[in-house]
């Protein structure tokens, strides 16, 4: 195996991946993304859920919700036909990812939402999808290629979603006025947290 073309791959990797999450900047709807937000402020509860990849990039929002005091959870799509969209009542956020848009395993999720009143954002690449139509809103996401040379891994499609989601974080944060103060005792854990709540030196 060639070294220098196994090395070419990687470093390449980080430019696709770079260009993927600057071109799902300047394609983002900020009119669409601020209406979220203002959702996800006044949401009880917050709850997200995709396959795969995306599956694995919700989780990590449902993370950064918690961490900023917005009580949420991952529900899998397996999990979700099976009562576990019982976490949702009216007023709630569903937030469904999809690069494609037409993900079967979410729709049934979509038609529970819309029956218990829960309001949806869906990020997709395809707003012409029904994941995107039967949304109150929509998040678009440009992925140009995945990474591998195949174009079949969802390398790019996970960094960009994963854009999106820290983007919405950064934006609830300004919007809700949370202070590092409260980050500080929702994570006291690891060299975050000891330096969130190292004492002042008195001298």
């Amino acid at each position: 195996m060639d070294k220098e073309k196994v090395i070419s791959y990687a470093r390449d990797a980080f430019s696709i991946e770079a260009e993927g999450v600057i071109a799902t900047g300047k394609a983002m709807d900020y009119e669409a993304l601020y209406k979220a937000v203002e959702l996800l402020a006044a949401a009880d509860r917050i709850a997200s859920s995709g396959c795969g990849h995306s599956g694995i990039a919700c989780m990590h929002f449902a993370h950064l919700m918690c961490c900023i005091d917005r009580p949420a959870r991952f529900i899998s799509p397996a999990e979700a036909v099976h009562g576990a969209t019982g976490f949702i009542h009216h007023g709630d956020v569903m937030v469904l990812a999809s690069r494609g848009g037409k993900t079967s395993e979410l729709l049934p999720i979509l038609d529970i939402c819309r029956k218990k009143g829960a309001s949806v954002i869906t990020v997709t690449e395809n707003i012409e999808s029904p994941l995107a139509k039967g949304a109150d809103i929509v998040l678009p996401m440009k992925v140009n290629k995945e990474t591998d040379k195949f174009n079949s891994q969802g390398t790019t499609s996970f960094a960009t979603l994963s854009a999106v989601f820290d983007a919405l974080q950064s934006a609830l944060v300004e919007y809700t006025g949370f202070r590092n103060e409260e980050f500080a005792i929702n994570h006291p854990g690891g060299a975050v947290g000891e330096r969130l709540n190292r004492k002042p030196i008195i001298r």
